[in-house]
């Protein structure tokens, strides 16, 4: 062993000395050292091989391609006479990793930035990698202002040269921002330049919109907005000198201190388009909003920029570049801007892809494609492809891209990336009132049977006042030019006491045939015919059902009715999704009269309305707007007798879909009853009385303002699936054939029932969830105005409905 030392240490003064070195021919090589690697995997990275003659730059060479191997943590090279002997000492293989103390940062996002590194379980463990990697990640808390962060990397060994490696995390508490200073702004104060900041000092608690935590990447944002705010204002040679953060001694806050030069605001001159026109440059120009003299505008130039990208786009140029340069006056404070355009090759589109369509059918999401493959590529019809198929609600999420064709400058293929949403929903309802006691519903609707587009509908539902089966279909394309067909088959049983009505019971069954014709992209309409057989048992003595009855010449016994429907629909649909919109609008007026022949002659016509308006560029906060108005009436005479509404087509309000905060169908009028007179009771001829039954009305108003905010500590993946809002609820159901009698006033539940401001309304916060069998609401709400003989309904728990 002496000799072999003496020998190495000589072959590596040979190595490093100019060429002094003995060299000898190789007849063996041994190894030495080898756990895990082969033999001879190790033989073939080496650069010699038996036979060879070896000087110190071979050696050099033999370290340098086994070590590149990334297997070996340790190499030695010696000579013992004429064999060449290498020790090496393997590195460790990786048995696990695991992770503890990180909250800011989740374990996927971990394992993909060691998997990125090459630490793997199974593979050589390299502590060089490991310290790139803690250095890394203390920068990325650094970054989000978490200065006292530190990352170790701990190994413990294992028998058979195996290591457990775990990522330990001490993350602290992130520096909250301390002071924000200014230098060189005469044009705007402080206050209003920190106006425009995310980061801020001392947030209120309630505002949701500014941060007191430094983060890098909202501070550089900060800076952009800032930039964008003196351009929006004319102030062109605007520019950021410097910017410093200091961090305190203890590293728990943060000074930031931005240089400004503001410059001076300048006004435009004139507009002027050169480039590749293409003979648009009238339809250029009527893009332009400045006026001569008018201050230069940022946001206005990048609107004129993204416009005319928009025209170019529509003509089949998908990549368009253009610029504004602007040409300074400086004695005048003068721009002329000098809208470059480079329209580049004119695009078609070669194919259409779908991704994700795990269960839906390629036919249906193509059968809402506007672009066509083929044709030159309109970016227009791109977009209103996406529209449709967010509006399919088949999907959480819809992506486009344009990729470019390998070898080809002029074509493009597009692929609709799309997230599929679960389509099909279990009804499952669960209410509690004070008075009214739990309630449930079941059924079953597929939105996308079988991915074909086409929806089926089977619902059983079952509570303590009403049994229900229906069977419904609906084909949205039944022919190439979109015409829908669907139909609906069902038995009802209804007991009305049960659900806080004045007590009579249906059965019914009936059917429905439907058809839908589109108008243009947002608008279509639907025309159908019904038929309703209604047997009402029990029928109530109240005012307003036994008018009913005797105008249609059934004043005795069981009412029943066969009657004949036609109905018409117009819809239009701006959501800018299915599931969860948060822009857009949706509104739809529905009419229905029955045929005359019919045993009861009615109409009854409402419109529901929807507008989402976002208030934030990233749609986190969006003011939703909901309302409803319908009425019904008799029309026509039967037997000489004015035909009436139906009792039993009243409206009704109160419930999840309507009144939060009040039980199902608890507000309107209430039973009123005419009685002959009782001299002990009301000395008069005609006597009346209420009761704290409901009977609704023939018209209804309701109307809702609801803020659909950010769900705390919900991640991001969930966003599109979890929705939290807090909204206040009105409405108002009233009878227009109701006669009030003033002399009974004050009379319990007795009121003007004809009086529409007699409304109810309520407040309170709601969280909706789209689950695997279905959307999920709870909501909690507190009555702000009612009257006596209204349930109240703290908690409500939905599933198969969402706003």
């Amino acid at each position: 062993m002496a000799m072999k030392n003496i020998l190495f240490a000589s072959l590596l003064a040979t190595s490093v000395s100019a060429n002094g070195a003995e060299n000898f021919v190789v007849q063996d090589i041994q190894v030495e050292g080898l756990q895990r690697v082969a033999l001879g995997a190790a033989l073939l990275k080496m650069p010699v091989r038996i036979g060879d003659t070896v000087d110190g730059q071979d050696v050099a060479e033999i370290i340098r391609a086994l070590y590149a191997t990334g297997n070996f943590e340790d190499i030695k090279v010696l000579r013992d006479n004429n064999v060449l002997m290498v020790q090496v000492k393997e590195r460790p293989t990786i048995a696990s990793i695991s992770f503890s103390g990180n909250k800011a940062i989740k374990e996927e996002q971990l394992q993909q930035n060691l998997d990125a590194s090459g630490i793997r379980v199974g593979d050589a463990l390299d502590r060089t990698t490991l310290s790139t990697i803690e250095k890394g990640l203390e920068d990325f808390y650094y970054s989000v202002g978490k200065y006292n962060a530190t990352v170790k990397a701990v190994v413990t060994p294992l028998p058979r040269n195996r290591s457990d490696l775990k990522f330990v995390f001490t993350e602290g508490v992130s520096a909250k921002i301390k002071q924000i200073n200014f230098i060189g702004n005469k044009q705007y104060s402080d206050e209003e330049l920190l106006s425009r900041f995310d980061l801020n000092v001392d947030v209120a608690w309630w505002n949701f919109l500014s941060d007191d935590k430094y983060q890098k990447q909202v501070l550089a944002g900060d800076i952009e907005a800032l930039k964008s705010y003196y351009l929006d204002r004319g102030y062109l040679k605007f520019r950021i000198d410097s910017t410093q953060v200091a961090i305190s001694p203890d590293k728990k806050g943060v000074y930031i201190t931005l240089g400004l030069d503001e410059g001076l605001p300048y006004t435009v001159e004139d507009v002027k388009f050169r480039g590749e026109l293409l003979g648009r440059e009238r339809d250029f120009q009527d893009l332009v909003t400045f006026i001569p003299g008018e201050t230069y505008n940022g946001s206005a130039v990048t609107s004129l920029e993204e416009q005319v990208k928009s025209l170019l786009g529509e003509a089949g140029y998908a990549y368009p570049q253009v610029r504004t340069i602007p040409e300074f006056d400086d004695e005048n404070q003068s721009v002329s801007l000098v809208v470059n355009v480079e329209a580049g090759n004119r695009i078609y589109v070669r194919d259409i892809r779908f991704v994700g369509n795990n269960s839906t059918k390629d036919e249906v999401l193509r059968r809402e494609m506007r672009q066509m493959e083929g044709s030159w590529l309109n970016s227009r019809s791109i977009e209103t492809g996406k529209d449709r198929l967010n509006r399919l609600g088949f999907f959480e999420t819809v992506d486009v891209q344009t990729v470019r064709v390998p070898g080809s400058d002029d074509q493009v293929d597009l692929v609709y990336n799309v997230k599929e949403a679960n389509s099909g929903s279990v009804n499952f309802g669960v209410g509690y009132g004070t008075e009214s006691g739990v309630s449930f519903q079941v059924g079953l609707q597929q939105d996308n049977f079988a991915g074909s587009g086409n929806r089926v509908g089977i619902s059983a539902m079952t509570n303590k006042y009403q049994k229900n089966v229906s069977l419904d279909y609906r084909d949205p394309y039944w022919n190439l030019d979109g015409v829908s067909l669907g139909g609906k088959i069902y038995y009802n049983e209804f007991e009305a006491s049960e659900a806080g009505i004045v007590d009579y019971t249906n059965q019914s069954y009936g059917a429905s045939l439907t058809w839908g014709f589109p108008f243009d992209e947002l608008n279509r309409f639907d025309f159908g015919f019904g038929y309703t057989h209604n047997k009402i048992g029990n029928v109530p003595s109240y005012d307003q059902a036994q008018r009913f009855a005797q105008s249609i010449g059934q004043p005795e016994g069981d009412i029943l009715t066969n009657d004949f429907d036609v109905n018409v629909s117009w819809t239009r649909n701006n959501l800018n999704r299915g599931y969860f919109p948060t822009a857009g609008n949706y509104q739809n007026a529905f009419a229905k009269a029955t045929v005359p022949g019919s045993d009861a002659q009615y109409f009854k016509i409402q419109y529901d309305a929807r507008q989402y308006v976002p208030l934030t560029k990233k749609h986190e906060f969006t003011l939703l707007m909901r309302g409803r108005l319908g009425y019904g009436n008799g029309y026509g005479k039967t037997d000489g007798n004015d035909n009436l509404f139906p009792f039993y087509e009243n409206y009704y309000a109160g419930g999840f879909t309507t009144l939060r905060g009040f039980g199902s169908n608890r507000v309107g009028p209430k039973a009123v009853y005419t009685t002959n007179g009782n001299p002990d009771t009301c000395n008069t001829s005609r006597c009346v009385s209420a009761t704290d039954d409901s009977v609704g009305g023939n018209a209804v108003a309701l109307a809702s303002l609801e803020l659909i905010v950010p769900t705390p500590f919900a991640s991001d993946e969930a966003r599109n699936q979890i929705r939290t809002s807090v909204f206040v609820d009105a409405a108002s159901v009233w009878d227009t054939e109701f006669v009030y009698d003033p002399k009974y006033k004050g009379q319990r539940y007795y009121m003007d029932y004809s009086d529409p401001m007699n409304y109810r309304s309520s407040f309170g916060a709601a969280l909706q969830w789209m689950s695997p069998m279905g959307p999920l609401v709870f909501s909690i709400a507190k009555p702000i105005k009612s009257y006596e003989g209204d349930d109240e309904e703290f908690f409500t728990f939905t599933i198969g409905n969402t706003f």
